[in-house]
């Protein structure tokens, strides 16, 4: 029975995240570079510096614009940094990797053009709490009668946060950590709904369900507060410690790269010929990226709409150093630990190819490389649930007409599916959280396309403004 839902599930993927959906978004996200004149390129020194003011510049919002990037990487840094990086790398060999810095590198300018629509068509709920996104901004922007549009991203969305990248993957991936740190030879187990579970599962399950559950309920505030001390601490943490396995392997770097460029071309060809090896590497990788870095998905663009700013361009390029930091720094450093250790091809699959790479990579023993990767996963999939609770529940919001019973009782529920995520099949979980990722996108892409010239209006009149001292930068 599995199995044939596995097929199924699988047929499925295959069809939403096919050939014209990959083309789709590296269209826009090259369109909106050109549009913009690489303006992800040239004004990054600006973004960085706006990053570190952290300021409060505007009357209306909930949050600062560093929190609202923190909040935003709370959700996409998680397991697809770590385990989804991983996946593709084995699936569609080292050349997934440069596949994930492509759709990066223009995904930043679409992440840049959402974030911007999300303050420019942001609304105040009757409560007084901001509320927007891509539904807002296909609502608003592109006219009422494509209403039904903003509808089926915020279902999707819904979906994603519920059943994809938001609980199942998540806590999949938390458990399957410290499961495979604690009891690697599942011996002390017990049997639950017809299959055996390690102990260390279910009481990791609970553990971070009462965790969830506790900081969820605060809202954004809350998510953000917590967002702003552990999303800085462990990215940081991260980088430093996969560094350590770069310096260790450091004559080898120049041949990694290497690696990695020939199989993005096909120049080390698997089964199916050097084509084939392409299009599995494209479509492993940038399906890979867009779930880690979710430039284009329109999730972003929702935290971004809590700013407190009256300048939408200058929290656009805040807003764009998630893909940076997601993609182009933090996969980044992964995928090299596991090229430079050769962890990608030893028949390995999820976290156990980032664990064998930390103990090959890493001067400590075996148990304390396993044990930094583990508490590095944990915190980042943590952080993931929190940010994709509130995505979740702004979607929710705008589906049911801001029906706040509606929404708590949605709470319940997303604890709930955190809860009975550790029980889900590896295969099944990315499965699906890959389809409900490809179907929210199509919407956000449609309307970022059309709504692209007020992008590009509103981008100039904001830096005619910096030339011009009319605007503080």
């Amino acid at each position: 029975m599995l199995d044939q839902i596995n097929n199924i599930l699988g047929k499925i993927d295959n069809f939403v995240w096919g050939v014209p959906l990959i083309v789709l978004i590296l269209l826009v996200g090259i369109f909106l570079t050109i549009r913009l004149k690489g303006l992800q390129i040239r004004k990054l020194p600006l973004a960085v510096k706006y990053l570190f003011e952290n300021e409060k510049s505007g009357e209306s919002g909930e949050v600062s614009s560093f929190a609202a990037l923190c909040t935003a990487l709370s959700a996409t840094i998680g397991t697809g940094n770590i385990v989804g990086v991983a996946t593709a790398l084995v699936e569609g060999g080292p050349g997934a990797l440069f596949w994930m810095w492509i759709a990066a590198l223009v995904g930043t300018a679409t992440k840049y053009s959402e974030c911007l629509l999300a303050i420019k068509y942001r609304v105040v709920a009757e409560d007084g709490h901001i509320i927007g996104g891509p539904f807002y901004y296909i609502e608003k922007g592109m006219g009422p009668k494509w209403k039904w549009l903003g509808k089926l991203f915020a279902f999707f969305g819904v979906g994603v946060g519920l059943f994809g990248i938001g609980t199942f993957t998540q806590i999949n991936g938390i458990t399957s950590a410290v499961k495979g740190f604690f009891d690697p030879d599942t011996i002390w187990t017990v049997d639950l709904f017809g299959r055996t579970y390690s102990w260390t599962v279910i009481i990791a399950g609970i553990i971070l369900t009462i965790c969830v559950a506790l900081v969820i309920i605060g809202g954004i505030k809350r998510i953000s507060t917590v967002s702003q001390v552990i999303v800085p601490f462990m990215a940081l943490t991260y980088v430093l410690v996969v560094l350590i396995i770069i310096v260790m392997h450091i004559t080898e770097v120049p041949a990694a790269f290497a690696t990695i460029i020939k199989s993005a071309f096909g120049f080390k060809a698997v089964a199916g010929g050097a084509m084939g090896s392409i299009i599995v590497a494209m479509q492993k990788g940038i399906a890979r990226g867009i779930f880690s870095n979710e430039a284009g998905l329109g999730s972003a663009p929702i935290a971004a709409a809590a700013v407190q700013t009256d300048y939408p361009v200058k929290q656009g390029l805040v807003s764009m150093l998630g893909t940076v930091i997601d993609t182009l720094i933090i996969c980044t450093m992964t995928g090299l630990a596991i090229v430079l250790t050769g962890t990608w091809d030893m028949g390995l699959e999820g976290v156990a190819v980032t664990t064998k790479a930390f103990q090959l990579g890493l001067p400590f023993p075996n148990q304390v490389a396993s044990f930094i990767l583990m508490v590095c996963l944990v915190f980042f999939a943590f952080t993931t649930i929190l940010g994709w609770d509130y995505y979740s529940e702004r979607c929710l919001e705008y589906l049911t007409g801001h029906k706040k019973a509606v929404v708590k009782a949605y709470r319940w529920l997303y604890i709930l599916a955190v809860f009975i995520g550790p029980f889900m099949t590896v295969s099944a979980v990315w499965t699906i959280a890959d389809i409900f990722n490809g179907l929210m996108a199509l919407p956000n892409l449609i309307a970022v396309t059309v709504l692209s010239g007020v992008v590009v209006a509103e981008t100039k009149v904001y830096m005619d403004g910096l030339k011009k001292d009319k605007i503080q930068p």
